[in-house]
């Protein structure tokens, strides 16, 4: 069974859309696995409670893994339009339906070229 590797970011924002750029590249590199644009305020589904994500994260200098749920921030919550990823991913985790993740960070303003060639040493780090 392919993983399943859900990618984050707004096409239309220069800081928020490196993730997306990347994934043609991703595809031809690694074949065997799934990935997925989605919007990370859409419905999350993790895969035998599983979510390994790519994603923009700010106030990093190059890509990083997290892997802890508790460590994940979460902002104020005033509105439903500050419900985010970090709310979506404590809530799966709350109701037992997620129990691992591994977020790929990207920083915002990396070269695609350099965040590609981290990222795919990453991720082979991470499965192979």
């Amino acid at each position: 069974m392919k993983k399943t590797i859900h990618v984050f970011g707004n096409p239309l924002l220069d800081f928020d859309n490196l993730p997306i750029k990347l994934l043609p590249e991703l595809k031809k590199e690694f074949p065997k696995f799934n990935f997925i644009h989605l919007d990370p305020n859409e419905n999350i589904k993790p895969i035998n409670k599983e979510l390994i994500i790519i994603d923009t994260v700010i106030n990093i200098d190059k890509v990083k893994i997290f892997d802890d749920i508790d460590s994940i921030e979460l902002n104020n919550i005033y509105t439903a339009h500050d419900l985010d990823l970090g709310f979506n991913i404590k809530l799966l985790q709350k109701i037992n339906k997620l129990d691992k993740i591994i977020i790929f960070g990207i920083p915002p303003k990396l070269k695609k070229d350099t965040a590609l060639k981290q990222l795919i040493k990453e991720i082979k780090k991470q499965f192979n």
